[in-house]
C-alpha cells in the first residue's frame, strides 16, 4: 500500500506527547484529577443555543448548502460590523460558514498554496512559534514547508518578523497569525498589522488571521481585529486577508463546530469551490443555532466576566510561584518554570505525579527554530474550568513549587 508521503512529516499532536510523558506515572490518589492541559471551554452552554438546535432538527432531512444559509451569513456579517465598528461585509461574497475554525485553517492551505509558483524550493507557510499545531500540518499536507517566526518576549511574545531573510519571504505563500495568541495571549496592535500588510503587499502572500479567542479579554479595550485593522489602514477590499473565528470559545459550544471565514472575496470564492468538493457543509440545525448565538451578546459578556473574575483570583497566586502575568486575552497562562530547576516536561510530569494536576509543556507547542525552542521551560495552563477548580489547581501548583524551592 502507498500513502500520502506528506503524512510522514506530521509530528505527534501535543496531547499524544503528553500521554506518552505520563505513560508510566501514577498520580497521587490523595488528590482529585484537575486538567489544565486542553483548551476546551468548560463553562455551560447557554440554554437558548441548545434550544435552537433542538427546535431545528427537522433540518436534518435536507442536504445543507456549502455556502450556508442567507440568515447565517447575514448574522455573521452583522456581528463583524458591530464588534469591529466596520461597514458590513457582503454576506454573499465575503463570508463563508465553516465547521469550526480548525478545519478551515487546515483547508485554507489546500486552496491558496501553489507549489508550481515557487521556483526556488518548496513554498513556505510562515507560522508563529509557539503555535497551534494545525498550521504546521496544513503546510505539510499542502505540499509546502513551515517556517517559524519565534515569539519575542520583549513584545509580549508576539512573533518577530524583523530578522527573516528576503529569500524566505519570497517563498512565503501563506502566513498564519493568531491574535489573541495561543498559547501566549499576545494581541497584535495596529503597527503590527501594518507590518504584516506591508509584507503581504511586497511578497504577495495570504494572511490567515486566527481570531477564535477574540471575545475573551481582560482589559476595557477589546482586542483589535484584522478586518478592523485593515479598514483603519485603508485596505477596504481586505486583499489577501482571511479572518477566521468560531463560536466555540465565545459561546461555550466547542461541540457545535461552528465558525466562519471572512475577507478577500476572491479567496472566498476559491475556498467555496474547494469546500464544495470537500463536502464541508454545516448541518442546518447547527446553522440555525449559530444564527441566534451570533445575534446575542449578553451571554458573551457574562462568559467574559467569569474569565475576568477567574484570572483575577488565579493569576496573583501563581505569580508568587511562577514567571507569569495576566495575558492580554485568551484563556491561557503562559508561565516560565526554568527558575525552579526543572525542564517544562519534568515540571509537568512531577506535578501530575505528586499533585494530580495536568499542564501542557511549552516545548510541545513549539518547534526548534533558529537555534531555540521558544516554548522550552514554559508551561501552558488552560483556565477553562469553573473558578473553584482553577483555584484548587493553582493552590496545588503553588504548593508544588514551594517543595522545589525548599
Amino acid at each position: 500500500m502507498t500513502f500520502n508521503p506528506f503524512l510522514a512529516k506530521l509530528q505527534p499532536y501535543p496531547f499524544e506527547k503528553l500521554r506518552r510523558l505520563f505513560a508510566d506515572v501514577t498520580p497521587n490518589p490523595a488528590y482529585k484529577a484537575i486538567g489544565l492541559g486542553i483548551g476546551e471551554p468548560k463553562h455551560p452552554t447557554p440554554e437558548f443555543i441548545k434550544q435552537a438546535v433542538s427546535d431545528n432538527l427537522d433540518g436534518l432531512a435536507s442536504y445543507p448548502l456549502t455556502a450556508g444559509s442567507d440568515a447565517l451569513r447575514g448574522a455573521i456579517s452583522g456581528w463583524l460590523a458591530r464588534r469591529y465598528a466596520i461597514p458590513a461585509l457582503d454576506a454573499a461574497s465575503q463570508i463563508l460558514p465553516v465547521n469550526g475554525s480548525r478545519e478551515a485553517l487546515f483547508a485554507l492551505a489546500q486552496t491558496v498554496i501553489d507549489p508550481s509558483a515557487c521556483s526556488n524550493g518548496a513554498p513556505l507557510v510562515l507560522c508563529p512559534n509557539p503555535f497551534y499545531q494545525i498550521y504546521e500540518g496544513a503546510a505539510y499536507l499542502a505540499g509546502a514547508e513551515p517556517y517559524f517566526a519565534n515569539a519575542d518576549p520583549a513584545r509580549n511574545f508576539a512573533p518577530d518578523y524583523k530578522n527573516i531573510p528576503v529569500a524566505v519571504w519570497q517563498r512565503v505563500q501563506l502566513l498564519y497569525i493568531c491574535s489573541p495568541g495561543n498559547p501566549t495571549g499576545a494581541v497584535l496592535n495596529l503597527e503590527d498589522w501594518k507590518e504584516l500588510f506591508d509584507l503581504s503587499d511586497r511578497y504577495g502572500f495570504v494572511i490567515a488571521a486566527d481570531e477564535c479567542y477574540s471575545e475573551i479579554y481582560f482589559k476595557e479595550q477589546a482586542p483589535l481585529g484584522s478586518l478592523q485593522a485593515a479598514r483603519a489602514l485603508g485596505r477596504d477590499d481586505y486583499r489577501r486577508l482571511i479572518t477566521l473565528s468560531s463560536l466555540s470559545k465565545r459561546s461555550n459550544v466547542p461541540g457545535m463546530r461552528s465558525g466562519f471565514v471572512a475577507g478577500d472575496a476572491e479567496i472566498i470564492k476559491k475556498f467555496l469551490l474547494y469546500r464544495t468538493y470537500h463536502g464541508s457543509a454545516m448541518s442546518p440545525a447547527i446553522q440555525a443555532a449559530s444564527v441566534v448565538a451570533w445575534n446575542d451578546e449578553v451571554h458573551v459578556q457574562e462568559n467574559r466576566a467569569k474569565y475576568i473574575a477567574k484570572f483575577a483570583q488565579v493569576t496573583p497566586l501563581l505569580e508568587q510561584a511562577l514567571d507569569v502575568s495576566l495575558p492580554d486575552a485568551a484563556f491561557y497562562l503562559w508561565a516560565g518554570v526554568g527558575h525552579l530547576g526543572l525542564s517544562d516536561t519534568e515540571f509537568a510530569r512531577r506535578l501530575y505525579q505528586e499533585y494530580n494536576v495536568t499542564v501542557l509543556p511549552g516545548s510541545y507547542l513549539a518547534r526548534e527554530a533558529h537555534g531555540v525552542n521558544p516554548g522550552q521551560n514554559r508551561i501552558r495552563m488552560a483556565l477553562v474550568a469553573e473558578v473553584d477548580e482553577c483555584m484548587e489547581a493553582a493552590q496545588r501548583i503553588a504548593a508544588f513549587c514551594k517543595t522545589l524551592a525548599a
